[in-house]
């Protein structure tokens, strides 16, 4: 019988759990394109692929695991950007950096392998859900800004986190993609309503 790595059999299969979720992710940003098997998985975390189906019984779960672990991690780390800032146009722009920091460490990355991977379905309901989660604080700090449409404004603050997602993914340094989302975004939020 393996030894365990932890205190209590339940910490030490809480640990090889996240550790698994961990190597699928960093599997899954590093193709971008297909998901890990089972074995790779394994073979990342230094576990035989049979221990590993005593976490996850197929790829489709491991894979949904993935995204019920991801999600509510991106949500919270934007909100909690964005609780941060003392006013409502640091609170969008605290928004735009916080989502680009993400893309930037490869977490969109992530979310590409993902949607090649995961059945449509079920990628497009938690995607759906994780965009309501940050469209909400978005939508509120426009309208405490003064937007006439806070929920239009939205979505011109999303064009412009999709724009410079794609700029960083293509190779712009992090560094010059925040300073030209503040450069564009900056006047307009300096502007009280």
């Amino acid at each position: 019988m393996p030894k365990i790595q932890a205190p209590t059999v339940a910490e030490h299969r809480a640990r090889q759990r996240r550790a698994i979720l961990a190597a699928a992710r960093e599997l899954l940003a590093e193709s971008g394109a297909q998901a890990p098997s089972l074995a790779e998985v394994g073979k990342r975390t230094g576990l035989a692929r049979p221990s590993v189906y005593q976490y996850f019984k197929s790829r489709e779960d491991l894979l949904n695991a993935v995204i019920a672990d991801m999600f509510p991690q991106w949500s919270a780390y934007v909100t909690q950007q964005m609780d941060r800032a003392t006013d409502p146009g640091g609170r969008v722009l605290a928004y735009v950096e916080a989502n680009l920091r993400l893309v930037a460490q490869g977490e969109h990355a992530v979310m590409r392998g993902l949607a090649a991977s995961v059945p449509g379905a079920v990628l497009a309901e938690e995607s759906r859900v994780l965009h309501d989660q940050l469209r909400t604080p978005l939508v509120a700090a426009l309208a405490e800004h003064g937007a006439s449409d806070p929920a239009a404004a939205a979505e011109l603050v999303q064009a412009v986190v999709y724009a410079s997602s794609q700029m960083i993914e293509n190779g712009t340094p992090e560094a010059a993609v925040l300073a030209l989302t503040r450069e564009l975004l900056g006047p307009y939020l300096r502007q009280q309503g």
